[in-house]
């Protein structure tokens, strides 16, 4: 239906042109390049990975030195910046920017080096902050850390593990060394962990005193410094200022960049472009004078790519119908309706070989589905609202988003069309905000009925459109076999469950139980009921005979009988479509619990701001939560049920040969 057809291009060309086909193939993006594995004994293929990887090397510098620019020069962006999509450059100024990427590229050096001497100097002042935070507990202490003693001296400068006074060391030191008199300890500083000491003693006893030291657990310093303490740390915070001030340097000198940050992001493209298009030529199959390249292309545009070819580089070019057996890529192409739900589809799969575009069938049921979900008048006119807005005034956004974009749009316009019907407009804020602070009552009625008040007539609702939705499915494999001209599976398969269930539908909704369990009043001509009665027979008893119709004998009978079972999996699917019925009553709920809340505090001033506030959040937070369950369950229904019924997938996208770039789109000029 909306599958883009597709040709088998063979292009034969010099070699001294490939590199210009190449980039002006990247930049149509028009052919998804298929290497074969062989093409002949006078081809060969040439190693390109070193330039890759120095043009990845190249993306990653630019990458590198942008996140650095960003850091202190920050790009001034709007919070709607994402919206504004890649700016669309010129085959011309592409040209330009491969001429200025070498200089670029210096600055891009020169960024990163900055971006490393700041980490340097960084961490080299947080080493300089903790060597202060260590030499804390010994200011007190005027002499070297390093002093050892004098000719007639022994100096012991350490520290213990506990918290100790000087009377504390002393008695400890004259118990362990009663027969030494000439000592002396000073505590420079003491702590609950760490006691730091100065300890001399004559140089004769200078190996018992050590000993007791050791003993009582003393141990010397990591790293003593050559000057006083004091000192020390008046030259490190002087080391400090100065790493700060080479930072500062560096900082102004980055912000000095800029100006450049768009030249680099156009450059990190190129590169990107360049390291895509030698991953192509290295898989090209050339000659000494001649190369070749085949893939595939749409077939719209393939005459117009031969003639280019042709005319500006003197190529041959051959399309042929892709082979019987052969997988084609799948592109998608439908109309603005329709393409909305494109992304939906590749979310789940694209269709699959002799499989056709469900898009045009879909997006009717999941506008449909979507709106009875969240079916709220107020909050269809702020969705569309907001999604028109978008549309209308970046006109630049990236293809994807907008799709999605258009899509929650016509999903706004059905949930404003159900909130009509439905009577729901913020729930019921309108007769309530009457009510409460104007003392009147007004209603908006329905153009339908009031699903709160009557429930089960939506229920009954949900299901008939859920029938309608299967049965859409149907018809769906019911076309695709019939395109293949397989008559008699559309019969087997399609015909025969038409037959059985709806058949048993007809029956069921006849009979007279049924009618009074859902409060019905229909007038079924008895004939009808029978006719469907035979119609759901003549189903079953064609299922039990095809279902297992590959096989024979026994084994045949009994893939029927399992076939026949799948009537179940319809009663589940039916039931499925009841979630309409629950996510539309709890947006309608929730939606009325909040303006009931809004008006605890009655009419008056007071009143008035307490409803403000608690209608604004109230609702904002039930619309994304509902907005959410009804995406969810939308696609749900359309993955499960819909899809279930027709649709395996398994197609593989077209993914063409293009400039795939980050912030810049380059266009081919015409």
């Amino acid at each position: 239906m909306a599958v883009v057809e597709m040709k088998r291009v063979h292009i034969y060309a010099l070699k001294s042109n490939r590199k210009k086909i190449l980039e002006m193939l990247q930049r149509r993006g028009a052919v998804e390049v298929d290497s074969p594995k062989a093409a002949g004994e006078l081809f060969s293929k040439t190693d390109t990975a070193s330039a890759r990887q120095t043009f990845e090397k190249n993306v990653q510098l630019i990458a590198n030195a942008v996140s650095v620019l960003d850091a202190y020069a920050p790009p001034q962006k709007g919070m709607l910046a994402m919206l504004e999509g890649r700016t669309a450059i010129s085959k011309k100024q592409y040209e330009q920017t491969a001429q200025a990427a070498p200089e670029v590229v210096k600055k891009a050096s020169r960024l990163a080096a900055l971006g490393k001497k700041i980490g340097d100097e960084e961490a080299e002042v947080l080493r300089l902050e903790a060597q202060i935070e260590a030499l804390q507990p010994w200011l007190g202490l005027d002499i070297s850390m390093r002093t050892k003693g004098t000719g007639s001296t022994a100096v012991y400068i350490g520290s213990f593990p506990e918290e100790m006074t000087a009377g504390d060391l002393k008695q400890r030191l004259a118990q362990a060394l009663p027969q030494v008199s000439a000592i002396e300890a000073e505590v420079v500083s003491s702590q609950p962990q760490q006691a730091c000491v100065f300890v001399v003693c004559h140089a004769k006893h200078a190996t018992e005193v050590e000993g007791a030291l050791r003993g009582m657990g003393f141990t010397y310093p990591a790293a003593p410094s050559k000057k006083a303490p004091a000192e020390r740390v008046e030259d490190l915070k002087g080391r400090i200022q100065a790493a700060k001030g080479e930072v500062r340097k560096a900082q102004d000198e980055i912000r000095s960049f800029a100006a450049d940050r768009e030249s680099l992001l156009f450059t990190a493209d190129y590169f990107t472009m360049r390291r895509d298009k030698y991953q192509v030529l290295g898989d090209l199959w050339q000659s000494p004078h001649v190369f070749y390249l085949t893939g595939f292309v749409p077939a719209k545009i393939a005459p117009r790519l031969q003639k280019q070819l042709e005319d500006e580089y003197s190529a041959f070019v051959e399309l042929e119908e892709p082979g019987e057996g052969e997988e084609l890529p799948v592109r998608l192409e439908n109309g603005f309706f329709a393409s909305a739900v494109e992304s939906v589809i590749e979310g789940y799969s694209l269709p699959g070989k002799w499989e056709v575009d469900p898009s045009k069938v879909m997006c009717v049921f999941y506008y449909v589905l979507f709106g009875m979900m969240l079916s709220d008048a107020a909050y269809g006119f702020l969705i569309s609202l907001v999604c028109g807005i978008v549309l209308l005034k970046f006109k630049n956004i990236e293809d994807g988003l907008r799709k999605s974009m258009r899509m929650f749009f016509f999903c706004g316009l059905s949930t404003m069309f159900w909130g009509v019907m439905f009577g729901s407009y913020f729930g019921d804020a309108i007769p309530v905000i009457a009510r409460t602070f104007f003392g009147k009552e007004i209603t908006l009625a329905p153009l339908w009925f009031e699903p709160l008040k009557e429930p089960m007539r939506l229920m009954l609702f949900s299901f008939l459109l859920g029938i309608i939705h299967l049965f859409a499915g149907l018809a769906m494999q019911l076309y695709q076999l019939c395109r293949r001209k397989k008559y008699a599976d559309a019969l087997y398969d399609v015909g025969f469950w038409y037959m059985l269930v709806g058949g048993l539908i007809i029956a069921l909704v006849g009979s007279s139980m049924f009618q009074d369990m859902m409060s019905l009043s229909l007038n079924i001509p008895p004939v009808i009921s029978t006719v469907a009665i035979v119609l759901a027979g003549i189903g079953a008893v064609g299922i039990v005979c095809t279902s297992g119709r590959e096989s024979r004998g026994v084994k045949r009978f009994l893939k029927g009988l399992y076939g026949l079972y799948n009537v179940s999996g319809w009663l589940s699917d039916i039931l499925s479509y009841s979630r309409l019925l629950a996510l539309g009553l709890a947006t309608g709920v929730i939606a009325q619990v909040f303006n009931m809340l809004g008006t605890m505090a009655g009419g008056g001033v007071v009143g008035a701001i307490l409803f403000i506030l608690v209608f604004i959040v109230g609702h904002v937070l039930n619309l994304l939560i509902n907005l959410l369950g009804a995406y969810v369950h939308t696609n749900r229904l359309q993955y499960v049920e819909f899809f279930g019924k027709f649709y395996e997938g398994g197609g593989q996208k077209f993914e063409p040969f293009a400039a795939k770039t980050k912030y810049f789109k380059i266009t081919e000029e015409k």
